[in-house]
């Protein structure tokens, strides 16, 4: 197994995996450093890479007319950074940027999404570990939501 593979299996995403699927995902991915400030996804943007954070950390906001950039969730050691390549149309739902010096692992979307078709227990686990990622997201968000529109008023239906 290489180090890479070895990276994989300790992130709570691919933990698990079989050692054939850790090298077909690590054949995806190609280490990266990063410094903070460093915008890793777009809102609206192609999703054609996305990111496990081996060190360092990564913040995830949406973008407010009324209050700005809001801060939905901080991401960590072992974190994915992007879902948003799983699924047609492949544009990122919120911005990415990391908030201190990253090294990451960026997975080329197109070619894991390859790979989840070519072998459909690899795409089954990865989707249903996803989705939980998915979920935590958007629970993330929920909570955000209330703290910053809690206190406004019922609107009348």
């Amino acid at each position: 197994m290489s180090e890479l593979e070895s990276e994989l299996a300790q992130a709570p995403v691919f933990a698990g995996l079989s050692p054939a699927h850790l090298a077909v995902i690590a054949g995806c991915g190609r280490e990266q450093h990063v410094p903070s400030g460093t915008l890793l996804l777009r809102e609206g943007g192609t999703a054609d890479t996305f990111y496990l954070i081996r060190t360092g950390a990564a913040a995830l906001e949406v973008q407010s007319p009324a209050h700005g950039p809001l801060l939905i969730e901080t991401l960590h050691d072992h974190d994915v950074v992007g879902w948003s390549w799983l699924f047609a149309p492949y544009r990122w739902q919120m911005d990415g940027r990391t908030t201190r010096e990253c090294a990451l692992v960026a997975f080329d979307a197109a070619c894991l999404r390859g790979e989840c078709d070519a072998d459909h227990e690899l795409g089954y686990e990865l989707m249903r570990r996803f989705a939980a990622s998915i979920v935590d997201r958007l629970q993330a968000t929920r909570l955000q939501l209330l703290d910053v529109y809690g206190r406004a008023p019922a609107s009348n239906r």
